[in-house]
């Protein structure tokens, strides 16, 4: 059996709290996945300060211990390493966009979604568009730049939320004016636009996505989030990401408590899986998908973001979705980076 040299990109070049979402979820994949046999293992950790380091691990004496070097000189370690598939695992913009484009200029395969793909899914109000287009409900909304004049108080209740943050960054429900303008400003701190969108009441909120298995869309059960009209009509950071007493960074919404499968046979199944399909092909998506819906009163599906990565933790969405429809963690992981390899090789053939 061939090893393949497998690269996992992890860090943030330009957040802490990305640096170590990534590093959280990039130490699961590997403790998950790594089989010698298969694979051999090389990790570069790219850190806000824009250094790079290429630790044996992922274990903070580990990393503390590696000698920092440039990004030019983590480029030629990376050109001359003979990598054959990388996994990326950066969740800032700059990570999932440059850092992916960075792999096609060094020709290294990557498991995932394009460049392209991810800015588009990055960029609310253009992945918005582009799914309304496809047939997909989307809230209405209207996209405010900082500096422009605040426009009047919409109807209300709203949803303000920055254009490009993650992790429900900036998000609030606005419910009287006073707390509008309010808002605002707390979407500009994390972007330079934010979308104004209406409320859709509930409900339920969703979580949708597929795998591309031989150019076939495979379907994944649901997973459902812990929402209430009263106590918590939308989710916050605080419902995704805390910090526990050594400061570390912990996932809240893989609490069984927050977050569920739901059973095939709920009729809400069939209504969002119809949303995914077209969200996926609208926003060019590869490899896979996953999809944000707010399930109103009434069973409609209405698309509120695209998430487009997956970095193959027993924590990941994805991963959790396949586990939930028979296919093991590892068996997922080696097809896909079995099916990235075939498809740098199309790609180069054509």
């Amino acid at each position: 059996m061939t090893v393949l040299r497998v690269l996992h990109l992890v860090g943030s070049p330009t957040e802490a709290e990305y640096c170590d979402l990534s590093m959280l979820y990039a130490s699961g994949c590997i403790e998950a996945t790594f089989d010698p046999a298969q694979y051999e293992l090389t990790i570069a950790l790219v850190t806000p300060d824009g250094q790079w380091r290429f630790p044996p691990s992922l274990k903070r004496e580990a990393v503390d211990a590696t000698i920092s070097v440039t990004m030019a000189e983590g480029f030629q370690r990376l050109a001359a390493a003979r990598i054959d598939i990388a996994i990326p695992h950066l969740f800032c913009l700059a990570g999932m966009t440059h850092y992916r484009a960075m792999l096609d200029v060094l020709n290294i395969p990557y498991v995932g979604n394009r460049p392209f793909q991810m800015a588009l899914a990055a960029d609310k109000a253009k992945a918005r568009t582009l799914v309304a287009a496809a047939g997909v409900r989307v809230p209405s909304a209207q996209l405010i730049r900082k500096g422009d004049s605040p426009p009047p108080v919409p109807s209300l209740p709203v949803v303000v939320k920055p254009n490009n943050a993650d992790n429900s960054d900036g998000v609030t429900l606005v419910q009287t004016s006073a707390d509008y303008l309010i808002a605002l400003a707390k979407a500009f701190s994390f972007s330079d636009a934010a979308l104004v969108e209406d409320y859709i009441a509930l409900g339920r909120e969703v979580r949708g996505g597929l795998v591309v298995n031989g150019g076939a869309f495979r379907l994944l059960p649901l997973e459902e989030y812990r929402v209430d009209p009263v106590t918590r009509p939308v989710r916050t950071r605080a419902d995704k990401l805390k910090r526990n007493d050594h400061n570390d960074l912990a996932l809240v919404a893989k609490d069984k408590s927050q977050a569920w499968m739901v059973p095939l046979n709920d009729p809400v199944t069939q209504t969002v899986w119809d949303a995914v399909q077209r969200c996926h092909l609208a926003l060019g998506c590869e490899q896979y998908s996953l999809f944000d819906f707010r399930i109103d009163p009434q069973g409609r599906a209405w698309f509120l973001e695209a998430g487009l990565y997956c970095s193959f933790s027993p924590k990941s969405v994805l991963t959790t979705m396949m586990e939930a429809a028979g296919t093991p963690l590892d068996v997922f992981f080696n097809t896909a980076v079995h099916q990235a390899i075939q498809a740098h090789r199309e790609r180069a053939d054509a």
